[in-house]
């Protein structure tokens, strides 16, 4: 079995574990150029951290990480925002070896809660097996805004 490594990615070391996303997430679909932007501030403000899995010095695994403040909580939590792995490198450890690398971030950093959303029963079943525990009692709402452009508005 290969080595997995984890580590955080910054600057340009940004590209190959965001276009693995993109390629996977979004169908391929371009993230507007806007987005990116703020998506690489993000990560260079410490809101956002990525981590790469490497097996040969190839990405197999990405995860993104939000860091943000909860007053109900009294601190700062995590929320893996995207968590994803080659379909030929499942089963090989690098989900395990990714939610490691998150757990040893976040305790660098005092965070003793970190939260995922999942879609699919396969992903709530890995999780669920790595130690996450369902939330009782919370639902996830969502809704779809209009956008308005600030440019015509004036």
């Amino acid at each position: 079995m290969t080595l997995i490594e984890v580590a955080p990615v910054l600057g340009t070391e940004l590209d190959e574990p965001v276009t693995l996303l993109v390629e996977s997430l979004r169908d391929g679909e371009p993230v507007p150029g806007a987005c990116g932007e703020r998506f690489r501030r993000a990560v260079e403000a410490g809101e956002l951290e990525v981590l790469a899995a490497r097996k040969q010095n190839h990405v197999v695994g990405v995860a993104v990480l939000a860091y943000r403040l909860s007053v109900s909580l009294g601190g700062t939590f995590a929320s893996i925002e995207d968590l994803y792995v080659r379909p030929e490198a499942r089963g090989e450890g690098v989900g395990r070896a990714l939610l490691e690398a998150i757990g040893e971030r976040c305790a660098v950093r005092g965070i003793s809660y970190v939260e995922a959303q999942v879609k699919e029963d396969e992903a709530e079943l890995f999780y669920v097996a790595l130690g996450y525990e369902p939330e009782r009692g919370v639902r996830v709402l969502s809704k779809s805004l209009t956008i308005i452009d600030q440019h015509r508005r004036r």
